[in-house]
């Protein structure tokens, strides 16, 4: 029994993985020519609120005990939503995909920063070893050795870095929460007090889409980001936070760059090379020492 949910675990987190690394060519298709980054935001927090929302006040019977859990929550909405996702896309928008990616390996090291300083657990020597391989195959797979800080993205760059960080930061402190609290719970408080946080910046953008004007690509993108980005990514990152550890969570994000190559060759975007072949395993075995070594 406890084996079969190590493997649901590892599923969830295939899934959310898989629907991040598709979001890095299918945003493109509505973003930014239809859509603003800011829109965009207020569009994903908005829909996924409707849906958790709704479906916490007709189907659970949970509801929030203390008063400090609010404030808990709302911190946790505030890294993990809000300005998660601010500096993300307006970092993305100032610097190239290449910093992007490479800048966004940084938060699985960050959480296990977090975990071993607030937990006050040491942690595994061949865990540190997995980190380790999974980041040099990421970084190899987003071709590292291209990266750059000029003066012009520096802004850009930093932002993700702080984006990076803020969501390792969360990916920490959210499992609080998730101990006392249902998964389906806490992501429908994330996106309601993310609402509110995004709504002032994303509203006048928001109201100067032309709606009837978009294209049958652009709306798929709509619709891919808020079902499986928003709504399924993070219901199954808070599932998974609550049967498994922050640590091994976040070695998924070493994934995304590898998924993201196979979905940009799939789309013709991209070409597939005995290098690539290599980094992938590396990004794999990175995960699975992980793995190894929080069992």
């Amino acid at each position: 029994m406890i084996a079969n949910k190590k493997i649901r675990v590892h599923l969830a987190l295939f899934a959310v993985a898989l629907f991040y690394a598709g979001n890095f060519s299918f945003a493109k298709w509505a973003m930014p020519q239809y859509i603003s980054p800011s829109a965009f935001i207020l569009l994903r927090v908005g829909a996924g609120m409707l849906f958790f929302l709704v479906h916490y006040l007709f189907f659970s019977e949970e509801r929030i005990e203390q008063r400090r859990d609010y404030w808990q929550l709302i911190v946790a909405t505030f890294f993990g939503v809000a300005f998660n996702m601010t500096a993300f896309f307006k970092g993305l928008s100032m610097t190239s995909s290449i910093n992007a990616s490479v800048l966004m390996l940084i938060a699985p090291v960050f959480v296990v920063i977090f975990s071993a300083i607030g937990n006050k657990t040491p942690i595994k020597s061949l865990v540190y070893a997995g980190i380790t391989i999974a980041f040099i195959g990421a970084a190899l797979l987003v071709d590292v050795f291209h990266f750059s800080l000029d003066d012009e993205g520096l802004t850009g760059d930093i932002l993700v870095m702080l984006n990076a960080i803020s969501y390792a930061y969360y990916l920490y402190y959210v499992t609080q929460l998730l101990k006392k609290y249902n998964a389906m719970t806490i992501t429908t408080f994330l996106f309601v007090f993310g609402f509110l946080m995004v709504l002032p910046v994303g509203a006048s953008d928001f109201m100067q889409i032309a709606w009837e004007t978009l294209p049958i690509k652009a709306i798929f993108a709509m619709i891919y980001v808020i079902v499986g980005v928003t709504i399924l990514a993070y219901l199954l990152n808070a599932w998974a936070l609550q049967n498994s550890n922050s640590t091994t969570v976040g070695s998924y994000i070493y994934l995304q760059p590898l998924l993201a190559t196979l979905i940009a060759i799939f789309l013709g975007m991209d070409t597939l090379s005995i290098e690539k072949v290599g980094y992938g395993l590396l990004i794999i075995g990175g995960l699975f020492l992980v793995n190894k070594g929080r069992n």
